[in-house]
């Protein structure tokens, strides 16, 4: 059973994952919260924790996607949505909200830890990797979209940051 929601093919990544509609585990959650929030890297740099972060955990949390193979554009990647892999980011998301002149908050990794997944204020949803930091979608439904089909996402740039 498909949701409109999402595409077919994400409904159905997302469900071998362990989704399901209704999924909702704030505990979950907050505890990732309190343990992000009582982070502090060697430089002092701290995690910002937005509602738009805990609203995605407590969806989405602990899923791991196991997608492969040839994408719409590009080739998939599994990913994991859990906000620790990002636990010692802290600067790297503190640097990038910066440049994007919000908070961000860490959403999980890609490719078993090749990019870190973070998530703003808004719920704008971006991928950082060797290569740069990329725009996956304006919210986590069009984020999961694009990494889920392969779709190609727009690498920041100082014209193209939301």
């Amino acid at each position: 059973m498909t949701t409109a929601r999402f595409p077919a093919i994400v409904d159905s990544a997302l469900r071998e994952a362990g989704w399901q509609p209704g999924r909702w585990d704030m505990p979950q959650a907050e505890a990732w919260a309190d343990r992000l929030r009582a982070h502090t890297s060697p430089g002092g740099h701290q995690h910002s924790l937005s509602p738009a972060a805990v609203e995605a955990w407590a969806e989405f949390g602990g899923l791991r996607v196991e997608v492969s193979g040839a994408g719409r554009q590009i080739a998939r990647t599994p990913f994991t949505l859990d906000p620790l892999r990002g636990l010692h980011l802290a600067r790297t998301f503190s640097d990038l909200g910066r440049a994007l002149e919000t908070e961000v908050s860490p959403l999980g990794e890609e490719a078993g830890g090749r990019a870190a997944l973070a998530i703003d204020t808004q719920g704008r949803v971006y991928s950082l990797d060797h290569t740069g930091d990329w725009f996956l979608g304006p919210d986590l439904d069009q984020a999961l979209t694009t990494l889920i089909s392969g779709i190609q996402p727009e690498r920041l740039t100082v014209e193209t940051a939301p």
